[in-house]
């Protein structure tokens, strides 16, 4: 299941983000727009790879409304920064990466899906990321 609706399809390395592409000047808005303004977009699949703009590491649980896995004793820091998608837009994203110290500024970055939080079921909940397209996905 997917943290929002609209958002992305896929899973893994198949994923892609799903952007809105104005029908009256044709720029690009990500995410996909909702409450009643989507009639004036077309639905846009966005490029799977892109370029890391700026980044950080998210070291301490974020407050309400944040709602992922973990309370502030046991929570994991991640990656979240800005990639470039070629001819399209930058997108906010959380960052996964084997070794987060070794980020670069301007690597080649993959789209890839990860569990955000485990809903009441026991089930994941898939939110998209990015990952260093050296590292490839990962199994």
């Amino acid at each position: 299941m997917a943290v929002a609706e609209n958002l992305f399809v896929g899973s893994g390395s198949v994923t892609r983000l799903l952007a809105g592409r104005s029908r009256i000047d044709g720029k690009l808005v990500f995410p996909f727009p909702s409450g009643g303004a989507e009639e004036n977009y077309d639905l846009v699949e966005l490029a799977p790879e892109g370029t890391l703009w700026s980044y950080t590491i998210q070291r301490f649980r974020p407050k309400s409304p944040f709602n992922g896995d973990g309370s502030e004793f046991d929570f994991k820091p991640y990656g979240v920064g800005y990639v470039e998608l070629p001819g399209q837009l930058i997108v906010e994203t959380r960052i996964v990466a084997d070794d987060l110290t070794k980020l670069r500024i301007g690597e080649a970055m993959r789209i890839t899906t990860e569990a955000y939080r485990t809903d009441d079921a026991g089930e994941a909940v898939l939110t998209y990321a990015f990952r260093p397209a050296r590292e490839g996905e990962k199994a």
